[in-house]
């Protein structure tokens, strides 16, 4: 039965083509007066701000909205999605989507890691960078961790799903500012890979039978995914795993603290138990009672690596200072 809609005095019109039409319903066709506005020496901007005053009310999506924005903050945000990561991803640029996904990549690099990337947060981005630096070095940041992970996915690849895409770009974007990546890059594609294939092997087990941490990153990835919450959960879930995957990884400039990631890590691997065993036979020690320790000691060249942390309670690591 056609909707009423579709119904032009009685007969459905729905998918019916000019030429198949009765001549009064041609006629009307005809005859219709259309309204029509010519803009006279008018720039880009102003045309894009009429667009986005006729739109009100309408269902346009955000991104496609925020497309029409004038500033140069929606032209750079534009410009990366000819990039070539995005022709590797697995999911298509309808309604904008590549462009919703690049805006929240830029949200993050202004941010220097997690933050919220909803709607409201993008349009408050392009709001605020109407002469946004496309030569600056947020932009150049930007650009250079798509370059990374065009280099890693060098074909399309379903696994990059928009809902990981994002919290990949953090990983990329960290790794990048704090480790040295010339002896893994080559092999970061396997480690993700690898990775999306124990998500899905524990995706199929019921909350109950499946390891808690691998739940809870299931939830982070189903629900609020442009939270900063989320985001923040779902970068330390990663790169945690990543660390495991290079235990040798080292940190720029041979720094000497371990980072958050990789004293989870190390805490996770050694299962929290002290492995110095100087002034204990092995203490399970709490998270917020115990030292990451160098097993070759900082001063002695060991390097600030997962492969080289441990697990000490404070008296072995105090024990080991003082020898």
């Amino acid at each position: 039965m056609p909707s009423n809609d579709a119904l032009i005095d009685g007969m459905n019109a729905a998918g019916c083509n000019y030429d198949v039409l009765p001549d009064d319903l041609r006629i009307r066709f005809d005859t219709y007066s259309l309204d029509v506005v010519v803009l006279e020496d008018t720039d880009e901007d102003e045309v894009r701000e009429m667009f986005l005053r006729l739109q009100n009310g309408t269902s346009l999506k955000a991104q496609e909205k925020r497309n029409a924005m004038p500033g140069k903050m929606r032209d750079f945000v534009k410009s990366l999605t000819e990039h070539p990561f995005f022709e590797r991803v697995n999911f298509a640029n309808s309604r904008f989507t590549h462009d919703h996904v690049a805006a929240q990549m830029v949200c993050l690099e202004v941010a220097k890691g997690p933050t919220n990337v909803k709607d409201g947060d993008l349009n408050r981005l392009y709001r605020t960078n109407v002469d946004f630096d496309m030569r600056g070095d947020t932009a150049k940041s930007v650009q250079r961790t798509l370059s990374l992970l065009a280099e890693i996915f060098s074909d399309r690849t379903p696994e990059l799903e928009r809902f990981n895409v994002v919290a990949l770009y953090c990983v990329m974007a960290e790794l990048q500012r704090g480790y040295v990546l010339a002896n893994i890059r080559g092999e970061l594609r396997s480690w993700f890979l690898d990775f999306e294939t124990r998500r899905r092997t524990q995706e199929l087990l019921d909350n109950e039978f499946g390891e808690p941490e691998w739940v809870s990153y299931k939830e982070k990835i189903s629900h609020s995914t442009d939270a900063q919450d989320s985001i923040r959960f779902r970068l330390d879930f990663l790169m945690r795993d990543l660390l495991a995957y290079f235990p040798n990884l080292s940190l720029k400039d041979n720094h000497r603290d371990f980072t958050p990631q990789q004293k989870l890590a190390i805490f996770r691997r050694d299962q929290q138990t002290c492995q110095v065993g100087l002034r204990c036979d092995g203490v399970k020690v709490a998270w917020d009672y115990w030292h990451c320790d160098h097993r070759v000691a900082w001063s002695r060249g060991g390097l600030t690596t997962v492969e080289n942390g441990q697990v000490s309670c404070p008296e072995c690591n105090l024990a080991k200072g003082a020898n």
